[in-house]
């Protein structure tokens, strides 16, 4: 199985809802680490798993609409608990829709909030 991930810092602001959550519970922003990892048993006519390149510049993009915003209030997250494990797939679900790579391809999200904690989404579509 071929591997290549590519890391991204993101600074974005949330706060935890539904229960009393402390101070998570407020607005504040985290400095995160996201990583998009692709796996496959099979390189393309290059011998590429996918372009590095468009991956970096894929993931700016996508990140760029995320960027030192209060997650609670994008689209998005309507309805939902603005938490590493739904940003996890949220970022998966639009990486893959802007990336020109085989549906063979597997891609998971991790999202590292600190050195200590992270959030992973896989899909395998």
């Amino acid at each position: 199985m071929y591997t290549v991930a590519v890391q991204r810092e993101l600074i974005a602001r949330h706060a935890l809802v539904g229960r009393d959550f402390g101070p998570e519970g407020r607005p504040h922003s985290h400095r995160y680490l996201v990583e998009v990892r692709l796996t496959a048993d099979q390189l393309d006519r290059f011998g590429f798993l996918v372009d590095i390149d468009e991956l970096t510049t894929r993931m700016g993009e996508v990140l760029d609409g995320f960027r030192d915003r209060l997650l609670n209030e994008l689209p998005e997250f309507a309805g939902l608990n603005p938490s590493i494990e739904h940003l996890s797939r949220i970022l998966c679900r639009a990486f893959r829709e802007r990336l020109r790579m085989a549906p063979a391809v597997k891609m998971t999200v991790t999202i590292r909030e600190s050195d200590s904690a992270w959030a992973a989404y896989a899909d395998m579509d």
